[in-house]
């Protein structure tokens, strides 16, 4: 399976979205008799699709309106909604900063010494999502989990989310207070989702500490620069395919199924569809849900670790706003490039594919297709239209 790139040195290739695609099986099915639930611990979603952390994404209207339409939106407790009274000030001075600006500008909002994140803010926000009768899931790093778990579980939280750019069991520092990883997640009384791995021994590992599911990506994102500011990655379709190998294993090995969720890469619905394919029993999704109406960033995204005092591994792009969530999520299109209805087209990949739930995703044929964004698609390409933007 490895190549040799060098004397003494071999290198497996790993593949992403663009390279492969999905095989019709013999038989196919109404995709409105499609299953999609996703569970996890005592919650199920009939949309399997999460919205990521962000803040140009989630804030508390957001995170409403995603939960009443069958989903889940993820709130960040480190970003704008938890360190100011009036975030809508704050978002609308990212809105309108230049693109050299923009960094700079983010850094100095998210300061932790002159403006920290406030301990009534974390509780005042999951108590508004929780009043609308919706989960409420929040997430921080894991220096900071303790804590914030505690100020939110009083709150009301439902799950949460410690998430950090490479997530492992035996992280190493003296500067700071190492999270006993094993110890909160087994003491926890709600399901804990941990992230970000894209190894099959990490998720292993994770699995086996007590984590309730598993993020799967390191700098796949959109607004993310990790892979370019630090090197280090695993195309999604190979993360996601050897992070379920680890789940299989694990609940072979202990009868216990812990979720994967391919987190970041995704834009459009033939990639959430591909990310079923590998394995993933959810997704969770940033720039296609920054372009809806109800999302705060004003149609710019940003990405997590952006404001990164020393060093940036995000930047803010521009997305634009091209409809409300529901035809993000729901349909009815409008657009002709395969970012809206993402549900819809989920459904009606599963139904061409035979698959009637997301475990029956997990054993359609995968075959390696570099063509399969180009072929006959040239008047697309050069008239920057459907598949060709």
């Amino acid at each position: 399976m490895a190549e040799w790139i060098g004397i003494g040195r071999r290198s497996r290739r790993c593949y992403g979205f663009d390279e492969v695609a999905l095989v019709p099986g013999t038989v196919t099915i109404n995709p409105n008799e499609i299953d999609t639930n996703f569970v996890l611990g005592k919650y199920k979603f009939s949309v399997p699709i999460l919205a990521a952390s962000m803040d140009g994404v989630v804030d508390v209207k957001f995170a409403i309106a995603m939960g009443k339409l069958g989903g889940m939106a993820v709130l960040n407790l480190e970003g704008i909604q938890t360190r100011y009274d009036n975030p809508d000030k704050i978002l609308d001075q990212i809105a309108k900063a230049s693109s050299d600006e923009a960094t700079k500008l983010v850094q100095s909002l998210y300061d932790g010494q002159k403006f920290p994140v406030q301990d009534k803010l974390i509780a005042k926000r999951v108590q508004e999502i929780k009043k609308a009768k919706v989960v409420a899931v929040v997430s921080c790093i894991p220096q900071n989990a303790e804590h914030f778990y505690q100020v939110a579980l009083g709150a009301g939280a439902d799950i949460f989310v410690v998430q950090s750019t490479v997530a492992t069991v035996r992280h190493m520092a003296t500067e700071y207070k190492i999270l006993d990883l094993e110890k909160f997640c087994k003491k926890a009384k709600i399901p804990i989702i941990v992230g970000n791995v894209v190894t099959y021994e990490m998720a292993l590992e994770l699995m086996e500490v007590g984590a309730g599911a598993i993020l799967v990506g390191i700098g796949p994102g959109a607004a993310c620069t990790s892979r370019g500011v630090l090197g280090i990655g695993v195309p999604q379709m190979t993360a996601t395919i050897d992070c379920a190998a680890a789940r299989d294993y694990y609940f072979k090995r202990r009868g216990q199924y812990v979720p994967i969720i391919t987190d970041g890469g995704m834009r459009i619905g033939g990639e959430i569809c591909k990310a079923f394919a590998a394995g993933s029993d959810a997704v969770m999704v940033g720039s296609a849900f920054a372009k809806a109406q109800e999302a705060p960033g004003r149609g710019y995204h940003w990405g997590m670790a952006t404001s990164h005092a020393n060093l940036p591994r995000g930047t803010r792009i521009k997305v634009g706003v091209s409809g409300t969530l529901k035809e993000i999520l729901l349909g009815p299109a409008k657009v002709d490039d395969g970012s809206q209805n993402l549900v819809g087209a989920l459904k009606t990949s599963m139904g061409s594919l035979g698959a009637r739930s997301i475990s029956d995703m997990h054993d359609v044929e995968i075959i390696l297709a570099p063509s399969i964004q180009t072929e006959g698609k040239v008047f697309q390409i050069g008239q920057r239209v459907g598949m060709g933007k």
